[in-house]
């Protein structure tokens, strides 16, 4: 009973997550501005991060929570630099 009710909310929530990533991924295309844009990747990026961790607990593998953490790092720094870039003009001072 328990296992398949985890089974049943893992694939749920993989369902939800995909369609959050089809919603940013839109605004990512259309997004009027790069503000907009930079917003989206973000919740891609985010999206697709607990995507990863859904998956490593649904297969009960560590790569996925290895490469969940990489991502978090990266997308992170480059949200930072991209925000940095369009107040600025710049990256690098």
């Amino acid at each position: 009973m328990i296992l398949t009710l985890l089974n049943l909310s893992l694939t749920v929530s993989k369902l939800f997550l995909a369609m959050a990533m089809m919603a940013a991924g839109y605004r990512l295309i259309v997004g009027p501005r790069a503000q907009d844009r930079v917003a989206a990747m973000d919740a891609f990026y985010l999206n697709g991060l607990l995507l990863l961790i859904v998956f490593g607990i649904s297969t009960a593998n560590a790569f996925y929570f290895e490469i969940a953490l990489a991502i978090g790092l990266l997308g992170f720094v480059s949200t930072v630099a991209l925000a940095k870039f369009l107040l600025r003009g710049e990256v690098i001072e």
